[in-house]
């Protein structure tokens, strides 16, 4: 019986995950030519990465003040331009030293 409901289970999964993917292919069957809609879907993946990360951020760390100090540090090397592994770890040293500090401090 048990293995009836997890079988069950992800097969609803899939018919879920099956229709959302497939939706989009069945109603838009021509090319999208309006500038709006295709500037407002090239920045959804942008918006929802934010949306899911940009908690985690702040409290993915002992301390609110060292997210925070990792972020700004994270926002400040990306807004110079940096790759992406140079901002995840001037970041990520951001934060150790943060909570050094802070364990010194306290």
């Amino acid at each position: 019986m048990n293995y009836q409901r997890i079988l069950i289970c992800i097969l609803i999964m899939a018919l879920v995950t099956y229709i959302v993917r497939m939706l989009p292919l069945a109603i838009f069957k021509k090319k999208i030519n309006n500038r709006f809609i295709k500037s407002f879907l090239a920045y959804v993946p942008y918006a929802v990465l934010a949306a899911m990360t940009f908690p985690e951020i702040l409290y993915s760390t002992a301390n609110l003040y060292s997210a925070c100090f990792g972020l700004l540090t994270a926002l400040l090397l990306a807004y110079k331009n940096k790759g992406l592994l140079i901002v995840a770890l001037g970041s990520t040293a951001a934060v150790f030293v943060a909570e050094q500090l802070i364990h010194l401090l306290a």
